[in-house]
C-alpha cells in the first residue's frame, strides 16, 4: 500500500486479477465510531484520494505513469469542496478516505489537485499493481454508490451519509431507513470443447458496439433467484444457443465500472452449433489455441481479431486455460 508519499509508481507486473488482493484493512468494527474517524481524517499523515466524475487521479500520462494520491496535510481546499469522503480503511497507522469533487468542473477540480489528470481508470489499469489498482477501483466504486444514492428507495426523501460513508440513512423522520453499499453480481465464462479429433477450443463473442475484432468471454448478470451455475448456463445459451455442463468456479475480480462484482466460470459444452442472440452480441466463435496466439491487443487499430483488456478477469480466464492445456 502507498505509504504517505502521495505517489505509487506503476511498474509491469506478472499477470493477476487487477483491481482485488489489496492488503487495506477496511477497518469496518471502527465505522461506528464518529470521534476515531473525525482523528483519523484530520491526522496529517492521512491519504486523500480525489475522485472526479468517476475517473481517478494519475500523474506523467503520457511518459511514466503513477497514480497520485494527496496527503492530508496538503488536501485542505480539497476536502473543502467534496461533496462526500468516505473512509476507505488503513494500512498501519495510515488511513486512506475517499473525497468525491465531481461538483466542481474540470478545470477548478484540476486545480484542487495541482497536478495530474483524471483519468478512466482503465485506462492505466494494466499497468496497475496490487495495492494501487485495489484503493483505486475502491474508491471509485464507493463513490458511485453514493451519487446513486442521495434519495431514499423506500419514500424518496434526500439521505446522509454515517459510518465513514458506508451507509446512508433517509432523513425523514417518518422512514430513516438505511441503505448499504451494494455491487451487481455478473458472471462470466470461459466455455471450452475438446473436439474427437483436433485441438481444444474456447467460445468467444463480440458485442456490436465494441471495437473492431475485439472479442471475449461471455457474461451476463444474475438474475434474482437463480444460482450462480444457473446464470451461467442461461447467459451462454440465450446468447450462443449453447448447452453446457460441468460448470467450475475459477476466480473473482471487483469491476466498479460502474458497480460490478465479476464472478468467473469455466464450463464445458455439450453442443456445439452457435446460434447467437443479435440483441446481445454480433458474433461468437470456436478458437482453438493457435488462433488466440495470433490475435492483437484490445483497442489495436488493425484487423485482428483482438483478446479481452489485459486487466479484466476475462483476459484471466484465457490465460489460465491456455496455461491449463499446455500452450
Amino acid at each position: 500500500m502507498p505509504r504517505a508519499l502521495g505517489y505509487a509508481k506503476l511498474a509491469p507486473m506478472k499477470p493477476f486479477i487487477r483491481y482485488a488482493g489489496g492488503d487495506l484493512d477496511r477497518a469496518g468494527l471502527f465505522r461506528k465510531d464518529e470521534a476515531w474517524i473525525l482523528e483519523k481524517l484530520a491526522h496529517p499523515e492521512s491519504q486523500i484520494v480525489p475522485v472526479w466524475r468517476s475517473m481517478n487521479l494519475v500523474d506523467n500520462l503520457a511518459s511514466a505513469p503513477a497514480t497520485r494520491l494527496v496527503a492530508r496535510a496538503d488536501a485542505n481546499d480539497i476536502l473543502d469542496n467534496a461533496h462526500q469522503v468516505t473512509l476507505l480503511g488503513v494500512a498501519g497507522e495510515v488511513a486512506y478516505f475517499a473525497a468525491d469533487i465531481s461538483l466542481l468542473d474540470e478545470e477548478p477540480a484540476l486545480q484542487l489537485v495541482h497536478q495530474g489528470q483524471f483519468v478512466d481508470l482503465r485506462q492505466v489499469g494494466p499497468l496497475l499493481g496490487t495495492e494501487e489498482s485495489a484503493l483505486m477501483a475502491h474508491a471509485r466504486g464507493m463513490l458511485f454508490w453514493h451519487q446513486k444514492h442521495q434519495h431514499c428507495g423506500v419514500c424518496g426523501a434526500p439521505t446522509k451519509s454515517h459510518e465513514g460513508g458506508h451507509m446512508r440513512r433517509c432523513t425523514s423522520t417518518e422512514c430513516g431507513a438505511p441503505t448499504f453499499p451494494r455491487t451487481d453480481p455478473a458472471v462470466i465464462m470461459l466455455i471450452t470443447h475438446q473436439p474427437a479429433a483436433g485441438p481444444a477450443q474456447c467460445l468467444l463473442g463480440r458485442q456490436s458496439i465494441w471495437p473492431a475484432g475485439n472479442y471475449s468471454t461471455l457474461a451476463g448478470f444474475v438474475e434474482p433467484g437463480e444460482s450462480l451455475e444457473e446464470a451461467v448456463a442461461r447467459e451462454v445459451f440465450e446468447e450462443a444457443g449453447i448447452r453446457i455442463k460441468n460448470v467450475t468456479y475459477q476466480a473473482s475480480q471487483p469491476w466498479p465500472f460502474p458497480a460490478s462484482i465479476m464472478l468467473g466460470f469455466w464450463g464445458e459444452a455439450i453442443t456445439t452449433d452457435i446460434k447467437i442472440d443479435d440483441y446481445e452480441i454480433e458474433d461468437a466463435q470456436w478458437f482453438n489455441a493457435v488462433d488466440l496466439r495470433r490475435f492483437g491487443e484490445w483497442g489495436d487499430d488493425d484487423d485482428k481479431k483482438h483478446l479481452p483488456r489485459k486487466d479484466s478477469i476475462a483476459r484471466f480466464l484465457i490465460e489460465t486455460w491456455l496455461t491449463k492445456i499446455g500452450v
